[in-house]
């Protein structure tokens, strides 16, 4: 369940990291995306652990209620998940088509942007 919950912050972070203050980002970035532990980033900002933790938390509440508004996580697994099932569908039963794989690929590229 930790693992789901770090991806679950993680992808939220890409999607609303820039809506954050400095310093959320940056304990975002460095609990996350570098493995810091809370001491670690206590002592590089100069805080209690617990002042790391409760903004580390606050945060997560941020981007969880971005996402409720805002559903760009939501909607980028949607589409990527109909994005798989066309490409599937493609190659299954019109392999021969090179312009309809051209522009599944296309949208496919256009999805990683």
């Amino acid at each position: 369940m930790e693992i789901s919950k770090n991806d679950r912050v993680n992808s939220l972070f890409e999607f609303y990291g820039s809506l954050l203050t400095k310093k959320q980002y940056q304990y975002l970035q460095l609990y996350y995306a570098d493995d810091y532990s809370l001491g670690e980033i206590a002592e590089e900002f100069a805080v209690s652990r617990q002042a790391v933790y409760d903004n580390i938390k606050r945060t997560e509440k941020s981007l969880e209620a971005y996402e409720q508004k805002l559903k760009l996580l939501a909607t980028f697994k949607t589409r990527n998940a109909a994005l798989d099932r066309l490409t599937t569908y493609v190659k299954t039963n019109y392999a021969q088509d090179k312009t309809l794989a051209q522009l599944v690929q296309e949208l496919a590229h256009d999805e990683e942007i």
